[in-house]
């Protein structure tokens, strides 16, 4: 049974920095692609950034493109997210997902999900 455990969320003053970190168990994750969502109060889920397992290719939103960076510790089975200069409007619930090959945008799309961790930034 695949399981998402995320880790890294706080209140931060805009401009720092936090990383996220999500564990990842259950199974080889070498045909997933793993992806950050986030959920802004009263609003959608949306994407953020995914990574392939395999590959290492990666994808952003252009609302964190250049801020935020997306990684993977193949030892550790772990993703990351890296969030520099965060402003107010990141402030979202951020959640870790797992789909099994072909990664995509659309957080219908995954299959599996952390239980999200909060970040608030504050200016």
């Amino acid at each position: 049974q695949v399981q998402l455990v995320e880790s890294g969320g706080g209140l931060v003053q805009a401009g720092v920095s936090l990383r996220l970190s999500c564990a990842a168990s259950g199974r080889t994750f070498s045909n997933y692609h793993m992806g950050w969502f986030r959920q802004p109060p009263g609003k959608e889920r949306e994407f953020v950034a995914s990574i392939s397992w395999s590959f290492g290719t990666t994808y952003y939103a252009d609302s964190v493109k250049g801020r935020f960076t997306i990684s993977k510790d193949n030892a550790k089975n772990a993703v990351y997210l890296q969030m520099n200069s965060l402003k107010p409007e990141d402030t979202a619930v951020y959640y870790c997902a797992a789909r099994e090959r072909r990664g995509t945008r659309d957080y219908r799309d995954y299959d599996y999900w952390g239980q999200g961790t909060q970040v608030s930034v504050y200016s």
